[in-house]
């Protein structure tokens, strides 16, 4: 659906984050004179009331009945779709679209492919992935976009001037739907790993992955450029998209930590800036993309040493009286913090688990810790208590330090505490902020001051926007 197709119909908007603002203007700038509802909290009410728009109707309760009071409500990506009022709207006859679905839905071509698109999505280690795809397109000399989840809604770049060569995308599992339904279909699509995540929002595992693989299974990508290592991935059959793998020994893979092309050696991928062998993998799945559109990848994979890496993923901030304090807020799964704690195997940690609970099973992770435990866990936030019955008793067996915490100073506290003269700090959560913090950003910048940092130091993204 394009924004004119919203002319004549009853429209609302849900949300009033930067999605929700960046969609109000978006569909303002091309329908003026189109009434629209906004529904937000009684904070964000008092916000789009300075704007002084006449036609906008501002209401704080978004129920069943009044979200089926219209044909389409534009959602911002945090709102779950499976929720009972928007469930009970759809059956009605709501339609629910996001952001994404309509910058697509206006930048298809006469064949339904929007040119230049490479869109990222995965569990973990998507935004690295998709900054560095940006980062190596930019090497190139192409004029590219670095948008999406990462930090700058689709609907913020409508119709930029000029226009860029190539969007690097980053898709969360609440957008890769919006691709779908869209219309339109990207050129490339990426997608990295699949673990269970967001079951909250999704309702189920299952439902999880069916969302995340609408980005491949529903959008029909030109190409699909898809992980060989990852099972799931590994079955998929696409009939609508050419397929190309990474992580294949005919492909671009790593031996070790040596980087090939099929049996050529291109490079030792250790001194690179990225951090964690699984970032270092995801070098193959952006040199697969780029290869896939005819751009000489081999070149450009040195360029990788150049690359910034992001704040809040696996951020070693600094050194302070011997403690190095390392930054993964952005962990919201504990197979994200696993992996954490494999970037620092062989060091004494101190890890920091917990926050929000949405029902994630850490039994894996609990399993992972009889052999390959950090020196000192401190479980804390809403998921805390949980986490703690399961490590309680493989602690006693495995013989690691295990302490509970209320909350982020508390735990630091502790960890500080507990490694004395020596070791590492890692805040790699496996959980979402939502709770004690905004978002997991907020969450980073906490973590930092209480380690004596500057938080505004560590919170910019490199290579943000168009450049």
């Amino acid at each position: 659906m394009r924004i004119s197709q919203l002319e004549g119909k009853r429209v609302a908007l849900w949300g009033w984050g930067r999605e929700g603002r960046a969609a109000y203007l978006a569909v303002r700038s091309r329908l003026l004179s189109m009434p629209l509802t906004l529904f937000c909290s009684e904070a964000e009410a008092v916000e789009a009331a300075a704007l002084d728009d006449k036609l906008l109707s501002v209401e704080t309760q978004a129920t069943a009945e009044r979200l089926s009071a219209f044909d389409v409500v534009i959602k911002s990506p945090g709102i779950s779709p499976n929720g009972p009022a928007a469930v009970a709207a759809t059956a009605s006859g709501t339609r629910f679209i996001g952001g994404t679905s309509l910058w697509f839905a206006e930048h298809a071509g006469d064949n339904g492919v929007v040119s230049n698109t490479f869109c990222v999505t995965g569990t973990k280690g998507k935004s690295t992935t998709t900054s560095l795809l940006a980062h190596l397109l930019r090497a190139s000399g192409r004029r590219t976009a670095l948008v999406g989840n990462i930090g700058v809604p689709m609907l913020e770049v409508l119709d930029p001037q000029p226009a860029p060569e190539a969007w690097a995308i980053e898709l969360s599992s609440y957008q890769t739907g919006d691709v779908a339904v869209s219309g339109a279909h990207p050129d490339v699509a990426v997608v990295l790993n699949l673990f269970p995540e967001h079951l909250d929002w999704h309702g189920s595992e299952a439902r999880y992955i069916e969302d995340k693989l609408k980005l491949v299974t529903d959008a029909h990508p030109r190409i699909a450029v898809l992980n060989a290592a990852d099972p799931r991935l590994a079955a998929l059959r696409l009939p609508n998209s050419e397929i190309r793998w990474f992580n294949r020994a005919d492909g671009w893979h790593l031996r070790e930590d040596d980087l090939y092309r099929g049996d050529v050696f291109v490079m030792d991928t250790r001194p690179l800036p990225l951090p964690g062998r699984h970032n270092r993998s995801n070098l193959c799945a952006v040199l697969t993309a780029l290869e896939a559109t005819g751009i000489e990848a081999r070149p450009l994979a040195a360029h990788a040493q150049s690359f910034r890496p992001l704040p809040n993923r696996l951020q070693v901030m600094g050194t302070r009286d011997g403690i190095t304090w390392v930054n993964d807020s952005i962990s919201t799964t504990p197979h994200a913090t696993l992996a954490a704690l494999d970037c620092f195997a062989g060091r004494r940690i101190a890890l920091l688990v917990g926050g929000h609970d949405r029902g994630v099973d850490w039994s894996e992770f609990a399993e992972h810790m009889r052999d390959g435990a950090p020196a000192t866990i401190v479980t804390m936030g809403a998921n805390g208590p949980r986490i703690h019955a399961l490590l309680a008793p493989v602690a006693q067996e495995a013989g690691f330090t295990l302490m509970a915490a209320g909350t982020l100073p508390e735990a630091v506290a502790a960890a500080r505490a507990a490694l004395g003269e020596g070791g590492v700090v890692l805040l790699s959560p496996g959980a979402p902020s939502f709770g004690q913090y905004k978002d997991y950003v907020a969450r980073g910048r906490h973590f930092a001051e209480l380690a004596g940092f500057d938080p505004d130091a560590i919170t910019a993204i490199p290579g943000l926007g168009i450049a």
